[in-house]
């Protein structure tokens, strides 16, 4: 059965991935390095890792099985997660894919190349309104594919 696992440490649209998984009756593991709230049921899970540098996506690849869905913004994970054969979707509704992830961690490397030089400086554009329907929409799109191609029992 499908699962959502969420790269939880400064994630956006937790809310949003418990709503829709609640929904479709999906199974949602958070996995983070430190303790946050979530809600009180059955289904949603918080995972602990070391507080180390990749503890969490280590902990994401280990546990991911094909057809489940992964959150990230983590470019580098995603690429890992797609590997095994998950689906991958950033909190701003960016679906990440085999054909695509090459050009997103070949973007990320150049970036941080910018940033060294001092060419390029600050962040991510901050998130918006827009950002969240886009992800809504895109996960629940993600999931209703991933269920139509479950064999039937």
């Amino acid at each position: 059965m499908t699962k959502i696992l969420v790269d939880a440490d400064g994630c956006p649209v937790k809310e949003e991935v418990f709503q829709v998984a609640k929904r479709h009756g999906l199974e949602v593991t958070l996995v983070a390095n430190s303790w946050m709230r979530f809600p009180d049921e059955a289904r949603i899970e918080l995972v602990l890792v070391k507080d180390s540098l990749d503890a969490a996506d280590d902990w994401i690849v280990d546990h991911v099985t094909e057809n489940d869905i992964v959150i990230t913004g983590d470019i580098p994970l995603a690429s890992r997660c797609l590997e095994r054969g998950a689906q991958v979707l950033g909190p701003k509704g960016r679906v990440f894919t085999e054909d695509s992830i090459s050009g997103f961690l070949a973007s990320r490397e150049l970036s941080s190349h910018l940033r060294e030089f001092g060419i390029m400086t600050g962040g991510p554009a901050p998130f918006q309104k827009r950002d969240r329907s886009r992800f809504l929409h895109a996960l629940d799109e993600m999931i209703r594919t991933l269920i139509g191609r479950r064999p039937r029992t």
